[in-house]
């Protein structure tokens, strides 16, 4: 008997941003990974959060929005970079009212 795993359960085991791109076979160059893999993650997670409400019930279609948003997360880095992107809070700088500028992240946002 076959043992079928679901698309839930095969993402599991993925560890790296090596592990994910491989996976949803993205060809990547190892280089811009080595230095951007948690930002590119990162912005994997953010595109799927906002789609997760519309994924359709099929895990065949599921997959293939996986690899699109995999790529497109990829590729965000292969034609720009971390700081222009801006995918952590502590990149991401707000205005104060006396002038100036803060990336203060609260601890609420750190722990959620």
């Amino acid at each position: 008997m076959e043992d079928t795993l679901t698309l839930a359960e095969e993402l599991e085991d993925l560890v790296s941003a090596e592990d994910f791109l491989e996976f949803f076979a993205v060809p990547y160059d190892p280089a811009i990974v080595q230095v951007n893999r948690l930002h590119i993650l990162q912005r994997f997670h953010d595109y799927l959060g906002k789609q997760a409400p519309n994924l359709p019930p099929d895990e065949a279609q599921q997959r293939a929005i996986y690899r699109l948003w995999l790529e497109r997360a990829y590729q965000d880095f292969v034609h720009s970079d971390s700081l222009t992107e801006k995918v952590f809070a502590v990149f991401q700088h707000v205005d104060k009212p006396g002038g100036g500028s803060t990336s203060f992240v609260s601890l609420d946002k750190v722990f959620r």
